[in-house]
């Protein structure tokens, strides 16, 4: 829903609702920058929220929102009005899936959460593959006011069954994080009680060195994925392709996203989030180069291997938090790292904008991206992957003390 209501599916809403207001779509297309900026102060204002009510009814509350906000945008009978609602679609739709949907997955997945978080950017590249599509098909059959309708009221209903069924902890289900047993839970987790915010106040986290090296990091890899596939299309349409065949190329690279998210996740798990960052960042270094090289063999290939990666940023950015300060206090980190994670990513729209202006040719642009894809990816080494995972020392404790049992023997 985030990717359809505010960007892909911007496409296709943001013409229509222009030929109904009678305005320039690029004027529509400007408020919803303007939304997106407000959208930081709705991400700070929830993430406080979130702290004090809990994810299971922050992520029902705002999903709803988000779906009453896009019937008003469709229906919205002066350019304020779509603004303003628009502001509530990207603050209430981001907020219920990273802010809200990111603590869930720290709280009950705090190891496992490199698959976990591969299964949920699925939607992103599903969103990208199906989303603009039937909002095509239903803006054109019945205009943008009833087309909305659909996509919100499931949105709404989503919602409802958010509140039904989620729960904030495992606990309240009975189980463990990461669904292990009991035996496990007792000797490879820390037990201890702790204050709900972990100990974090914000100014000690904004003091924090990791706290900024993760954000900074992954919004980072967010420039480059979002920067690359908001521009695909133009790009693709640039080297040859025509209008149709750079569409499909988009809808090709959602369906093998879909795998991509998977198996980054995978990796994530197997081998830790900072060294899957490295591979993942080497990765989109070469995928953009191949890109930029304009041969046949050089533009599949990169349509290959930028399909494989869109995923894995958004992976990154609940994943490499919830490593490096685990699940205790998840919520108050989550609600101070994911404003600046957001600040960080709206950086690829001026990248964009301004290689555009100066030179006229995306290739420069994506030249630009592989320099920040090297960047970061160097930037990474710097990140102490577990400093704050309380989870994570805690199972380390037993095994130095069997080494420590073996050495005294």
């Amino acid at each position: 829903f985030y990717v359809g209501f505010v960007n892909d599916g911007s496409n296709i809403t943001a013409p229509a609702v222009a030929e109904k207001l009678g305005v320039a779509s690029g004027t529509v297309l400007n408020m919803n920058s303007v939304a997106g900026i407000v959208g930081v102060i709705f991400f700070i204002i929830i993430g406080q929220i979130n702290q004090k009510i809990g994810a299971r009814l922050t992520s029902g509350i705002f999903t709803i929102v988000a779906g009453i906000g896009y019937i008003i945008i469709g229906n919205a009978p002066n350019l304020a009005v779509y603004t303003i609602a628009m502001c509530f679609v990207v603050g209430g739709i981001m907020s219920a899936g990273y802010i809200a949907g990111g603590t869930l997955v720290a709280q009950w997945f705090p190891k496992k959460k490199g698959v976990v978080m591969g299964y949920t950017t699925m939607g992103h590249n599903l969103a990208s593959a199906f989303y603009v599509p039937l909002i095509t098909f239903l803006v054109g059959r019945f205009g943008v006011g009833q087309g909305v309708m659909v996509p919100a009221f499931a949105a709404i209903i989503l919602g409802i069954l958010g509140f039904l069924f989620i729960r904030n902890t495992p606990q309240e289900r009975g189980l463990n994080p990461d669904n292990v047993s009991d035996q496990v839970y007792k000797t490879e987790y820390f037990l201890d009680k702790v204050e709900d915010n972990g100990g974090w106040t914000t100014k000690k986290l904004l003091s924090t060195k990791e706290l900024w090296l993760a954000a900074i990091t992954t919004g980072f890899f967010q420039i480059c994925s979002v920067g690359v596939m908001s521009q695909l299309v133009v790009r693709n349409v640039s080297l040859g392709f025509t209008q149709v065949e750079a569409v499909s190329i988009m809808t090709l690279l959602a369906c093998i996203g879909v795998v991509g998210s998977w198996l980054i996740g995978i990796l994530d798990d197997r081998i830790g989030t900072k060294k899957t960052m490295i591979l993942f960042g080497i990765w989109y270094i070469l995928a953009l180069l191949a890109n930029v090289s304009e041969t046949k063999v050089g533009i599949y290939l990169s349509i290959f291997m930028i399909g494989m990666a869109i995923g894995g940023s958004a992976n990154f950015t609940t994943s490499l938090p919830a490593s490096i300060f685990g699940r205790h206090g998840f919520d108050k980190v989550n609600s101070v790292i994911f404003p600046i994670q957001g600040l960080v990513t709206s950086l690829c729209f001026a990248v964009n904008g301004i290689v555009l202006n100066l030179t006229g040719d995306l290739r420069y642009a994506y030249l630009v991206f592989a320099g920040v894809a090297a960047v970061n990816t160097l930037l990474v080494l710097f990140v102490d992957e577990h400093k704050y995972n309380k989870d994570w020392h805690a199972a380390k404790k037993p095994a130095a003390s069997s080494l420590q049992a073996r050495e005294c023997i």
